[in-house]
């Protein structure tokens, strides 16, 4: 987006990036901000999803990773995992890939924090339809299927 874009071209740009990563459940974050902030939820469409999650540098797969990961280190965001799980999905990212992100965050922030980033991703997956996730196989194993 250009500095010369304006506020309203900024919003849509931005909503449609949302809506194309999140779906619903970002227009619910944003919906549920309109009465108490409706500035905030602005700002989350056209700022973060208009301006910082549409740039080129990454794409949107390794983005959700890496937002996965920050959200596990913070703690404290299951209601974002919930949509960011759901993304993650939405951008590609298998439910395998998700929870051996999760297991890796384990190493960095702990314990007590990928089980509950775990515990969310779960949720979203049964609301999906994807439990149980598949195992990968153990270290040597054979990768070869039945």
């Amino acid at each position: 987006m250009s500095e010369s874009t304006t506020r309203d071209e900024r919003f849509a740009h931005g909503l449609a990036v949302l809506r194309k990563v999140d779906g619903e459940a970002g227009q619910r974050v944003v919906d549920s901000l309109a009465d108490v902030s409706p500035e905030l939820g602005h700002q989350v469409v056209s700022w973060a999803f208009g301006e910082i999650y549409d740039r080129p540098g990454l794409a949107p797969r390794d983005r959700q990773l890496v937002t996965l990961g920050v959200l596990t280190a913070l703690g404290g965001c299951e209601a974002q995992l919930d949509v960011h799980v759901g993304a993650a999905l939405n951008v590609g990212l298998t439910p395998e890939e998700i929870t051996e992100a999760l297991l890796h965050s384990a190493v960095y922030c702990g314990m007590p924090r990928a089980l509950n980033a775990t515990f969310a991703a779960k949720k979203v997956f049964a609301e999906r339809g994807l439990l149980p996730v598949g195992q990968p196989p153990a270290p040597g194993a054979s990768s070869a299927r039945p």
